[in-house]
């Protein structure tokens, strides 16, 4: 190996290890703003509502914008449509956060429900191949969730998606610090070799 190739084998190795220090605050943050979305589900599903309906606004005004300055191409009539679409949606998001929560429940249920399906159905495809019963739980714990969340709709609309969304931020930020905690430079510890006692 030459040393321009282990000079950059080991620049690229020990960029974690000198930028673990920002990655585990980083991370820290991460986690700690998922358990204040845990501890507020509805303040955090209501945020993620506003949030959705802003986005589809600015989209939408962005289609727009593109339809009026391309102009001559064969899009532009949908490019309006989907603008003038995006961008009422976003505006009844942003007037009823709390209905459009509700909706966003119900994606959430369906996607449970088609997710559980379709991990049951690979567990069985997979026959007696590893990893077909961690396959299978998943997806009996998926259609679990989304029954219990059909059954106590709509009240479930009120804490599901803050609680999910907190739960997500708080296992993404412990694995950035798992990941910062594990790339630390382990200093050299090694004691140093002695002369043997019969060495003049």
């Amino acid at each position: 190996m030459s040393s321009e190739t282990a000079d950059t084998t080991y620049a690229e190795g020990a960029s974690l290890e000198n930028d673990w220090r920002p990655l585990a605050i980083a991370g820290g943050i991460v986690g700690l703003v998922g358990l204040l979305a845990i501890a507020a589900p509805v303040v955090t599903g209501l945020s993620v509502s506003i949030v959705l309906g802003a986005l589809l606004v600015v989209g939408g005004v962005v289609h727009g914008v593109h339809a009026f300055t391309a102009r001559g191409w064969r899009g532009s009539l949908w490019q309006v449509t989907l603008a003038i679409v995006s961008v009422l949606a976003g505006l009844a998001v942003l007037a009823a956060p709390a209905v459009a929560l509700v909706t966003l429940t119900l994606v959430l249920v369906a996607y449970l429900f088609v997710d559980g399906i379709v991990e049951l159905g690979m567990a069985l495809w997979m026959g007696s191949a590893p990893g077909r019963l961690s396959i299978a739980v998943s997806g009996v714990i998926s259609l679990v969730l989304a029954g219990l969340l059909w059954v106590g709709f709509p009240a479930t609309a009120a804490w599901a998606i803050g609680l999910l969304v907190g739960v997500s931020l708080l296992v993404t930020g412990f694995s950035m610090v798992s990941v910062a905690m594990a790339s630390r430079p382990v200093e050299d510890t090694t004691p140093p070799a002695t002369e043997p006692r019969g060495a003049a």
